[in-house]
């Protein structure tokens, strides 16, 4: 088994802890929450905007990661883009549950929850736009890709990511509006 300090792509490693997790192994769901925990927490807790309820959807969100592992398919999705859409959703859920409670509760309440999923329509175009996103990401430049993955997968700010990359926060931004301008091209031209 390999080990966060070798110099393995950390997306490698994701897969390969999801497939322990498949696979019952619980050292790899430790390792997996070892190497995610801190960037998944502050996906929900910018979405709930509690302490608390952030933790409660972290650990549902491993919860879920444990049940679901199987379900991971890294043709579709880059495994820390699915763990941070699964803490999004959870944290949404949360949200709505939160804002459900608040309500009264009868048949008042039950007329104002509206169906806010996606159709199966909407979710396969937003599953096409995904991949193209994706495909579109791999032709930016490396510095502007990190950038815009740091900033919109894991919710760093322009300073956290200037920070976490050692970088000057005028080149940050630099790279990220010069990133989004050549991704808004490219999935303008798809």
């Amino acid at each position: 088994m390999r080990t966060l300090n070798s110099l393995d792509d950390p997306q490698e490693l994701l897969e390969e802890y999801l497939r322990g997790c498949s696979q019952g192994k619980h050292q790899d769901l430790k390792k997996l929450y070892q190497f995610t925990s801190a960037n998944l927490f502050s996906v929900a807790l910018r979405i709930l905007n509690d302490r608390g309820l952030a933790e409660d959807c972290l650990q549902q969100v491993f919860i879920k990661v444990w049940n679901h592992a199987d379900s991971y398919d890294s043709s579709k999705a880059k495994a820390r883009t699915w763990l941070n859409t699964i803490t999004r959703n959870q944290a949404l859920d949360i949200l709505r549950r939160n804002r459900h409670n608040q309500q009264h509760d009868g048949e008042e309440a039950l007329l104002q929850v509206e169906d806010n999923a996606a159709s199966q329509e909407q979710q396969v175009s937003l599953w096409q736009s995904s991949k193209q996103l994706h495909r579109c990401l791999e032709d930016i430049p490396e510095q502007q890709r990190l950038c815009l993955e740091l900033a919109y997968f894991e919710g760093l700010t322009h300073q956290g990511l200037s920070e976490r990359i050692e970088t000057s926060l005028g080149t940050v931004k630099t790279w990220i509006r010069r990133g989004l301008a050549r991704l808004q091209t490219c999935m303008n031209s798809i």
